[in-house]
């Protein structure tokens, strides 16, 4: 099993910044990649940005060039840099581990972008 713990939302104006974090904890070895998803109200939960083991990006294109994912493979940690926040960014948060076949979910965090 693996376990995901995600922090760092919260409310920011138009304009801001946030800093995501999510830590993969337990069996990790296998990890293929590690990534973002959010899920605004009525909405389906999207692909914001994911990395994997060995290193490759993929990205969003509604987030290109304002969100940046990284990792610290020391601490099994990824960050979601997100630079000029819009408030189409508003939604839940989450971060997916994917090991092997499985996918792991941790609990989500709300991000609120205001105008």
């Amino acid at each position: 099993q693996v376990q995901v713990r995600e922090s760092g939302g919260g409310l920011v104006q138009a304009g801001g910044s946030l800093r995501l974090s999510c830590a993969a904890s337990g069996s990790i070895v296998g990890i293929n990649s590690m990534g973002w998803y959010r899920q605004a109200p009525g909405k389906q939960r999207d692909l914001v940005a994911s990395i994997t083991s060995g290193g490759n990006t993929i990205y969003a294109d509604s987030v290109k060039g304002r969100f940046t994912i990284s990792r610290d493979t020391a601490k099994n940690t990824v960050y979601l840099q997100m630079n000029s926040l819009e408030p189409e960014d508003t939604a839940v948060y989450y971060c997916n581990v994917r090991k092997w076949a499985q996918a792991y979910w941790g609990q989500g965090t709300q991000v609120t972008v205001s105008s």
